[in-house]
C-alpha cells in the first residue's frame, strides 16, 4: 500500500513540473501553442487523400497527446512538411521471378520550428514509412488499409522527433 502511495506521489510529481508526461513528450512550460500545415504533396505518383488524411492525423495526435493549444500561425512550436515520395516497388520475387509481394513507402520532409528553444529545430528531415501487400492484390484494393498504416507510423516518428526528442 505504500509503496502505491509513493509510486502515485512520484507521478503526480512528475507530471506537475510541465516538462514530462506520461505521453512521452518533453514540452517546456513556456510553450502553449502549436502551428500545423498542411503537408504539401510532391509525390510523383498521386493520392489525393493523402496530404489530408496525414495533416488530420497529426492534429489530432496533438490534439489527443499534448496540451498544447493548436493555432493557424505563429505557434510556439510549428510543424510544416511535404510528401515528397510515393512508391510501390517489389520486395519479395518467386522463381519465376514475379512479385509476390510489393511494398508501398510514403516519404515526407519536415520541417520543425520551436520559437521558444530554437536548438530543437530541424529543417527537412526525412521520415519514411511503408507497408507490404500481397501483389495478387491491386494497389486501389488495399491502397486506403495500407495508407492508415503508413500514416500511422509516419506520426508516430514526427511526433518523436518534435515534442518527445527520441
Amino acid at each position: 500500500m505504500k509503496k502505491m502511495i509513493l509510486a502515485a506521489l512520484v507521478a503526480l510529481s512528475l507530471s506537475g513540473c510541465g516538462i514530462y508526461s506520461f505521453s512521452g513528450t518533453s514540452i517546456q512550460p513556456d510553450v502553449n501553442t502549436i502551428t500545423i500545415e498542411n503537408f504539401e504533396y510532391r509525390a510523383m505518383k498521386v493520392n489525393p487523400t493523402l496530404s489530408n488524411n496525414l495533416s488530420e492525423a497529426m492534429r489530432t495526435r496533438f490534439r489527443q497527446m499534448t496540451r498544447l493549444e493548436q493555432v493557424d500561425m505563429d505557434g510556439d512550436l510549428e510543424i510544416t512538411g511535404a510528401i515528397t515520395g510515393y512508391d510501390i516497388s517489389a520486395t519479395a520475387v518467386t522463381a519465376d521471378e514475379v512479385a509476390a509481394q510489393n511494398r508501398l513507402t510514403v516519404t515526407v520532409s519536415v520541417t520543425f520550428v520551436n520559437r521558444k528553444h530554437e536548438e530543437d529545430n530541424f529543417e527537412s528531415k526525412n521520415f519514411s514509412a511503408y507497408a507490404d501487400y500481397d501483389s495478387t492484390n491491386s494497389l486501389d484494393a488495399v491502397e486506403s488499409s495500407l495508407c492508415e498504416e503508413i500514416i500511422d507510423k509516419l506520426i508516430e516518428d514526427i511526433f518523436n522527433a518534435t515534442v518527445a526528442q527520441w
